[in-house]
């Protein structure tokens, strides 16, 4: 068992009275290390050795005066000489290591300095032996005894995940695999961290390893199975006869070990793979970002971008600091140093319980039980500041009182489940180090009594009442999957519409809904709060009514804090570029809500306290934006572009249209310009056969049209569906046709999501557009200037759909339900009017660029921008004369227009009845 901090320091007092005379022997110097190392608690003999034979660069042989393999390297000289020289001396033996041998701290000494350089952090520290009881803290190392801070970027989490890779990797090549493969690596992870932070003794694992097994691994799995099993009994039932080096292990419990599989064979390059992960600072990892990188060590294609999806610890923060740890570290702060008011605040945290239901590998309990426990540690220091002085040792074992079973996980695969489980234990051993080293005497929760219930299970055909009772829990949160409502596959539709049962329209949904309303379901009659990540695609579109509606209406939900979109991203290799939303619901309707609003989605968030959110995450009523054949405003009509459906055979590129004319010429005539999204934002144009007035004797004098009309008929009756069959009968012409007599406006249905400004412009009748654009006849400058202002675009982004990321316009959802300017004035129309027109000037002034050059947020012309601003300001007074700040703000505004504009359409609400008069 590893030394208290006091007992340590009592015995670097000792050592450095003991050695104030003069060392000079060999032997000496011997005993000299090894009365160091004992005060840390440490056998030198297990884990050093004197004199380590090496080939230096030069070629000479040499000797190390001490070295422990990957940990330290000891150079040793006479009272009273160079210790710089000595430190060169030590990197000289650096070549004639193996990398795994390097170490990472050197340690110079004449018997009276010590000088210690921390290699990786680049850091040297100077003292004498007399001091040495003062410096403690940098020899942390030797014990795992240590405090770190751990990042998000740290290489170390992914270096070792690496690791774990390589031998997971030879271990199936040597047919070792499936679920007992998965429980081997996850008993090795957790023996590999206990011998680097004090639940062994250090470097316990990898001595067993080296003395215990044979060079050419043929006992490895052997060995391997009683290292495990001894790690599962307590030491009354272990046999007496056992070796000191098993007999001195741990009692671990926690059902880790419990399992009994046959073990894998090993040969020499197997063990020597295991061996070398021992050589890597297992201290170094984060339990909540190592769990998803260790995940992908068995999945080749996730390593080859090793890191990529894991989330980040920022982003995590985000869900629980909403929900409720700011809640709490406000407590904290007002309860400062009052130990009832801290005392009520302890029991609270002891209470709290939090259920993921789609877990992964733990990341949110992991960073949720950790900020717990660094509040509840926060919480003890207080109540007990007054230890230092007065020499109170704390029995932290009585105190403290937050534990891994407060949390709950669902997860659908068994690896990342169990994952989970070992991941809450580990982050649980580096919080007690942490507590050891500020109140000064171990601390450590062994044998494992209590552990994460995490449960291997589909979260959508689970009973979540078994997993937690509601009655004890107090928080939902997590990551549900991220699966587009047409991606995904019959299984995920299926439990989608279990869930939403007789939610009509529920098809529509992303995946991620079901967990939206299974937790509201989940949560009737509860004070349990809610909050989850998704993609934004539930605040936006068609599926915000249809969703919504369920969860305000039916279950009766309340938005109590939101974070509007953002990128859901991490600081690991190929960042995942998902936006995302953070929804925080719950029965109560809170008096004051937070709302955290981004300029851009990779902007810091800015809060916002609000009366109230809607489905939309606004500040505003609670409204449902829903499909309208007609606009709302008095506005013309918007219309889709006509529908070839004829296989592409009365359609010609630029070229084609070409060599057609070539051997057709009288065709000319009936060739128009035909143009779709991509082709108007990207300026080329393609052509089409538009015969919407040829006659049947002309139609027979061009060979090369009948030839493609044929075709054309060919391919619609040979259709599966029925309404393109009947098309056949009239292969000239176009399936829909709805193209305009006159000048119109030109709307793409899909563009980027990184333009500020949907393009859009005029056309004149002879170009036929397309089922990718949406068309107005007859707009007028002004209509243009209010679509294409910074006002239209807002209500855009937020109403419209979206293709993967780009906004996908609707004329039902956007356009129609758009509050236009109520009654502008002449002024402000012609206002607007000038405006556009200098909008559609300025574009003129690169003729050569097209819409998508000119609209990047990269390459947009000076000229242009400041035309929009100037069109952005002319548009907004006609609304009001303050200025919208943001764009939230005109959201605000203009679901405001739109509850205004839809009230007289809504059916007056019921009266209530009068009670009836009893009779007299």
């Amino acid at each position: 068992m590893p030394l208290s901090l006091s007992e340590v320091k009592d015995r670097a007092i000792r050592f450095a009275q003991e050695w104030q005379g003069e060392t000079r022997e060999h032997a000496e110097a011997k005993a000299f290390w090894g009365d160091f190392f004992n005060v840390f608690g440490v056998n030198r003999r297990r884990v050093a050795t004197f004199e380590e034979p090496v080939k230096k660069l030069s070629g000479h042989q040499g000797f190390i005066d001490l070295l422990w393999k990957g940990t330290l390297l000891v150079e040793h000289k006479s009272r009273g000489k160079d210790l710089d020289k000595a430190v060169q001396q030590a990197k000289d033996y650096f070549p004639g290591l193996k990398d795994h041998e390097l170490p990472k701290y050197i340690l110079v000494s004449d018997f009276a300095r010590f000088r210690l350089y921390d290699l990786d952090e680049g850091t040297s520290f100077d003292f004498g032996l007399e001091e040495l009881h003062q410096h403690l803290h940098l020899f942390s190392f030797l014990t795992g005894y240590q405090k770190r801070q751990y990042q998000a970027e740290d290489p170390a989490n992914i270096k070792a995940a690496e690791l774990m890779g390589e031998l997971h990797d030879a271990l199936l090549r040597g047919g070792y695999h499936g679920h007992k493969l998965e429980v081997l690596l996850v008993r090795i992870l957790f023996c590999l961290f206990a011998e680097d932070t004090a639940i062994f003794e250090k470097d316990a694992f990898r001595e067993f390893l080296e003395a215990h097994t044979r060079p050419d691994g043929s006992d490895v799995g052997a060995q391997l199975a009683q290292f495990f099993s001894i790690l599962d009994q307590p030491p009354q039932e272990r046999q007496r006869q056992l070796p000191a080096h098993l007999q001195q292990l741990p009692y671990v419990n926690g059902s880790l070990f419990t399992e009994f599989f046959p073990f894998p064979a090993f040969d020499a390059g197997l063990r020597e793979q295991l061996i070398r992960c021992t050589y890597f600072d297992w201290s170094r990892i984060s339990p909540a970002i190592f769990g998803s990188l260790f995940q992908s060590v068995t999945d080749p294609v996730k390593r080859r971008n090793l890191g990529a999806h894991y989330t980040s610890e920022a982003n995590i923060l985000k869900v629980i600091q909403g929900l409720f740890l700011d809640e709490l570290r406000q407590e904290l702060a007002q309860a400062g140093q009052n130990r009832p008011r801290l005392d009520a605040l302890h029991r609270r945290l002891e209470q709290l319980r939090f259920l993921d239901p789609s877990c992964g590998c733990g990341n949110f309990l992991v960073v949720t039980y950790r900020e717990l426990r660094l509040l509840e540690q926060e919480i003890l220091e207080r109540l007990f500041q007054d230890r230092r002085a007065t020499g109170q040792t704390v029995d932290l074992a009585l105190y403290a009182r937050v534990q891994v079973d407060q949390a709950y996980g669902i997860e659908v695969e068994e690896f990342p489940a169990r994952i989970a489980e070992v991941a809450m234990w580990l982050m649980d051993h580096q919080l007690n180090l942490r507590l050891s080293e500020a109140f000064g005497n171990l601390y450590l929760r062994l044998p494992l009594t209590r552990t994460a219930r995490i449960v291997h299970g589909n979260a959508l055909t689970t009973d979540w009442e078994t997993v937690a009772p509601k009655h004890q829990l107090s928080y939902i949160l997590g990551n549900p999957p991220f699966v587009g409502a047409m991606l995904m596959d019959e299984q995920q539709r299926q439990e989608l519409l279990n869930v939403a049962g007789p939610l009509k329209s529920a098809g529509v949904l992303d995946y991620v809904a079901a967990w939206y309303l299974k937790a509201a379901q989940y949560v009737q009659g509860t004070t349990i709060r809610v909050a989850l990540v998704s993609t934004n695609s539930i605040t936006q579109g068609e599926q915000v009514s249809i969703l919504w509606n369920e969860m305000l209406n039916r279950y009766k939900m309340h938005v109590q804090f939101a974070h509007r979109t953002f990128k859901w991203s991490n600081e690991a290799r190929g960042n995942a570029n998902v936006f995302c939303v953070i929804v925080g619901y719950g029965e109560e309707a809170l008096p004051t809500r937070r709302l955290f609003d981004y300029a851009t989605p990779k902007s810091e968030p800015q809060e916002l306290k609000v009366k109230n959110i809607n489905p939309y995450l606004v500040d505003g009523p609670e409204l449902l934006v829903t499909n309208r054949t007609q606009p709302l405003s008095n506005v013309p009509p918007m219309r889709f572009g006509s529908m070839p459906r004829d296989g592409g055979n009365l359609i010609l590129t630029e070229e084609e249209k070409d060599e057609f004319l070539l051997t057709e010429p009288n065709a000319a005539k009936w060739i128009r310009p035909y143009t779709g999204a991509q082709e108007f934002i990207n300026g080329y144009t393609r052509y089409c056969l538009w015969l919407e007035r040829i006659g049947p004797s002309e139609l027979k004098s061009l060979p090369q049209i009948v030839k493609r009309v044929e075709a054309t008929r060919v391919f619609r009756a040979a259709s599966k569906a029925s309404s393109t069959q009947k098309f056949a009968s009239t292969p000239t012409l176009f399936c829909q046709i709805a193209q305009p007599n006159t000048q119109y406006l030109l709307i793409p249905r899909v563009s980027s999501e990184r333009r500020l400004y949907v393009p859009i412009g005029f056309l004149s009748p002879e170009t036929i557009a397309n089922d990718q654009v949406l068309t107005i006849a007859d707009a007028t400058p002004f209509l243009f200037g209010v679509l294409t202002s910074a006002m239209h675009m807002a209500w855009m982004r937020q109403i419209c759909g979206r293709l993967k990321s780009d906004y996908r316009y609707s004329k039902d959802i956007v356009y129609n339900n758009f509050p236009f300017p109520a009654s502008p004035s002449a002024k402000q129309v012609a206002a607007v009017e000038a405006a556009a027109q200098q909008v559609l000037a300025a574009r003129a002034q690169f003729p050569e660029e097209s819409l998508a050059t000119l609209y990047d947020p990269l390459t947009m012309p000076p000229a242009l921008v400041r035309a929009h601003q100037q069109l952005d300001r002319a548009v907004d007074l006609c609304y009001r004369p303050a200025a919208f700040p943001t764009e939230l703000s005109r959201l605000e505004f203009l679901f405001e227009q739109y509850r205004q504009l839809q009230a007289p359409l809504l059916p007056p609400p019921p009266t209530p009845k009068r009670p009836r008069k009893s009779a007299a």
